[in-house]
């Protein structure tokens, strides 16, 4: 993920590990950003505030631009 985020393309961000067995801000970040079940993909534009959740729960995601 690049540390310059530009406000007009979008993110594909899936779901590759559960977040079960982690703090629960976590797991509530991955129900914000949309995600659900695992190995299942959201599609979000790109800005500060979205990068700022991945970056949270950057070890539970896979994010493509």
């Amino acid at each position: 993920m690049p540390k310059s985020a530009s406000s007009k393309g979008k993110l594909k961000v899936t779901l590759i590990r559960s977040p079960i067995g982690y703090a629960e801000d976590q797991k509530r970040t991955v129900r914000a950003l949309g995600l659900r079940r695992m190995r299942q993909t959201v599609e979000h534009t790109d800005s500060p505030a979205m990068r700022g959740m991945i970056y949270k729960v950057r070890h539970l995601v896979k994010v493509e631009e």
